[in-house]
């Protein structure tokens, strides 16, 4: 492999690998407000927060971290009172005593937020706009701050009639690069199954040991999981494994989910966005390599293929879409997985290929616990899948979604989540926002 195009892929894996603290929405809406407040200057009298339709529905139902609570509201009081935009998307990430100030804003505030949908093709939206009253010190002042595209990506920041930052121009233009916005003054590296493969086996292993740091951090969420936490559903599986590999892969991996899901204060490593898909991306490579004795080798190169070829499939899907990320992040692990059980490429290619014709319909309807409910489901299917291809198994090329052709099998599968679910989109949120 060229010198050039493995350092891009490493590159593209460090943009998308990041640590991320509770849900990357609220994360992201929290950073946002942060920023909208430091730019302000003065505690504001109003927070008004427009939302694309992914962004608000991945954050109505999920625990935000330290708090005991769920939503937005309380995630904009952090914000508000102890936000500091340099943190990213840890910016949820305070001492108990400064949550315990939130909760108190918030009560005594909550009239202050209002959150509304914004009607935008893009889908990761969030816009926040902060006003600050005229009072014998100062005049009346507001300040809107924009994040498209991903979680950390500000595009616009305008304060009274001051424009700060505008990178607006062509957001929404259907093929802008909906992933990788760094990218777009350069030339994009267009993966494929066989460069994401290449990469993971053959590259110098002192090149890749900074995933070893994913692997830490998200073991540290699993065991928080593991002592009941969100649905209990790592726990409770756990309980139920006995020995048996594959049920205790999937109980330690689902176990970091229901912490995380249910506000869990320690950060993950995310993947494209996700903490969920950083965690499906991480534990199921090192646990199952480690309990069939593989080398310390093989699990650094299967952890980076399940974060690499996850990356690749998300970025046909969009950073957010109808279809659950636990598709693509699952079909990274069942790439892994195979390599791990001794498969070579073409077996990966099955693997996935499996996967597509089994996942492909898994609908996202929003950030909740039982997010480790779906985890599980993929978890199970890319068992069954790696080892339907480590026989040769695979579905035959005239099934469903899939091709001859793996690329092309991926590409019908980022069609049918970036563009054929945008009504299955409105319909879940018109569900969930009309609850009896």
């Amino acid at each position: 492999m060229e010198e050039q195009i493995r350092k891009q892929l490493k590159e593209i894996m460090q943009q998308e690998v990041v640590l991320a603290t509770g849900c990357t929405e609220p994360g992201a809406v929290a950073l946002c407000v942060a920023k909208a407040v430091e730019t302000l200057g003065f505690e504001p009298t109003t927070i008004d927060l427009k939302l694309s339709k992914n962004v608000y529905k991945n954050a109505m139902g999920v625990g935000i971290p330290g708090t005991g609570m769920i939503g937005l509201p309380i995630a904009v009081a952090m914000a508000v009172t102890h936000g500091n935009s340099s943190r990213g998307l840890e910016v949820l990430t305070i001492p108990a005593k400064q949550v315990e100030d939130a909760k108190q804003w918030l009560a005594n505030n909550g009239n202050r937020i209002n959150i509304g949908v914004k009607e935008t093709s893009d889908k990761l939206y969030i816009e926040c706009t902060v006003a600050s009253a005229s009072c014998c010190a100062a005049a009346a002042s507001t300040a809107t701050v924009v994040i498209a595209k991903r979680h950390t990506n500000f595009v616009f920041i305008k304060k009274d009639d001051a424009v700060l930052l505008d990178h607006k121009i062509g957001l929404f233009q259907e093929q802008d690069n909906d992933d990788n916005p760094e990218e777009d003054n350069k030339q994009r590296l267009e993966l494929t199954a066989r460069m994401v493969y290449d990469y993971a086996t053959t590259a110098p292993l002192e090149e890749l040991k900074w995933l070893l740091d994913t692997v830490e951090y998200n073991n540290a969420a699993s065991e928080c999981g593991l002592t009941g936490m969100g649905l209990h559903t790592g726990e409770i599986l756990m309980g139920q494994a006995r020995g048996d590999m594959v049920h205790t892969v999937v109980a330690r991996t689902v176990a970091a989910s229901d912490a995380r899901m249910d506000g869990c204060t320690r950060p993950v490593y995310s993947n494209s966005g996700s903490g969920n898909q950083g965690i499906t991306c991480t534990l199921p490579s090192y646990y199952y390599g480690k309990l069939k004795g593989c080398s310390d080798e093989q699990i650094l190169r299967a952890l980076t293929m399940n974060h690499l070829m996850s990356i690749y499939i998300k970025r046909g899907i969009g950073r957010l879409s109808a279809l659950c990320g636990i598709v693509n992040a699952t079909m990274g692990a069942s790439a892994a997985l195979t390599y791990l059980e001794g498969g070579g490429y073409e077996q990966v290619c099955y693997a996935m290929k499996n996967m597509i014709n089994t996942l492909a319909g898994m609908v996202c309807d929003g950030a909740k616990p039982s997010c480790a409910l779906k985890m599980s489901v993929g978890l199970y299917s890319a068992f069954v899948c790696a080892e339907l291809a480590v026989h040769n198994r695979v579905v035959d090329c005239t099934d469903g979604l899939s091709e001859s052709d793996i690329d092309c099998s991926i590409r019908n599968l980022g069609r049918l989540g970036k563009d054929g679910m945008n009504q299955t989109d409105d319909m879940i949120l018109d569900i969930m926002t009309h609850k009896k």
